[in-house]
């Protein structure tokens, strides 16, 4: 098979299975794998007065054993059905849309329920979220996340196959646990978010073209462009403007970290404020129509390559 038939294959694959809970049970998942490597550095380094340059040593060692792994896969699995097997284990489209759907489920219920829902896909305090906070910060997890679970692993398995993907999921699964803007990682995780930023560069602004195209929201681009500049992150911004655009809803704003409630401007400001159930629905529904507008450019690719 072509790297484009396995991803393909894979992009299928994780869509009808997501993360098969009876399988993790049993065996580690690679992302925890990668967490517990990243851990021991963290503790083993993040120490003393060089925390800076033990960060950077952290983050180009986790790169060259990534890439390791990459190439030594890649001899053994490459083209085959155990490579659209490891490549769909690392993309995450369909535990992104499962857990989105799950808030909804958990409003339904109650909003206590929904505010521990969300609590485990965000990092903000939930306590004191009504309904709307809730659902917002659902559809701005949702949107970034369709970036950096689904988007970018799909580009970078494009440009340099499974070393990669490998890399690329490494380097984000680093930012997520080391490059907290706190006085604990403002050093040893500087390296690690800077990188983060580089590597996420292209997907989002990807991910922002493929909401509107598959949106029919061809006019909201300079919306966009604009939004994405007053958001804390150079990349989220983009996605998340491009939901925010799609669904005509005001997403960010001030939110409570810590107990400390930041004043971030809304994103979309245009927008509807007042945020409700359906709204996480609708954002599945986008969340989909990109995966299959993307589906449809890898086979439409792949067949290419054939044809050539």
């Amino acid at each position: 098979m072509t790297g484009l038939e396995v991803l393909l294959l894979a992009i299928l694959v994780d869509a009808c299975l997501g993360e098969p809970k009876f399988i993790w049970r049993k065996f580690h998942h690679p992302i925890v794998l990668m967490g517990n490597l990243i851990k021991a550095f963290e503790i083993k380094l993040n120490i003393g007065e060089k925390k800076l340059r033990n960060g950077i040593l952290t983050l180009i060692s986790l790169i060259i054993i990534a890439i390791s792994i990459g190439i030594v896969f890649d001899k053994l699995i490459g083209g085959t059905l155990f490579e659209v097997l490891v490549v769909a284990i690392l993309l995450a489209f369909r535990s992104l849309y499962d857990h989105i759907i799950g808030v909804t489920n958990g409003l339904r219920q109650s909003l206590g329920d929904g505010r521990y829902m969300v609590s485990r896909i965000v990092g903000r305090d939930v306590t004191e979220m009504d309904e709307s906070d809730v659902v917002r910060s659902t559809i701005e997890s949702a949107a970034e996340n369709l970036s950096d679970g689904f988007i970018a692993p799909v580009i970078w398995y494009l440009i340099l196959g499974l070393p990669g993907i490998i890399v690329y999921k490494m380097i984000n699964t680093a930012d997520s646990m080391i490059a907290y803007k706190s006085e604990k990682y403002k050093e040893f995780g500087w390296a690690t978010a800077k990188t983060d930023d580089l590597v996420n560069w292209l997907p989002a602004r990807i991910t922002s073209g493929l909401i509107l195209l598959s949106t029919r929201n061809f006019t909201s681009w300079e919306i966009v462009r604009k939004n994405s500049k007053i958001h804390r992150s150079p990349n989220a911004g983009w996605p998340e403007g491009a939901m925010a655009a799609s669904l005509k809803v005001a997403l960010a704003g001030p939110r409570s970290y810590n107990g400390i409630v930041g004043s971030d401007p809304y994103i979309n400001s245009e927008g509807r404020y007042n945020l409700v159930k359906s709204d996480i629905n609708n954002c599945g529904k986008v969340l989909w129509k990109v995966w299959s507008l993307m589906f449809l450019i890898i086979f439409l690719l792949a067949g290419l390559v054939r044809f050539i």
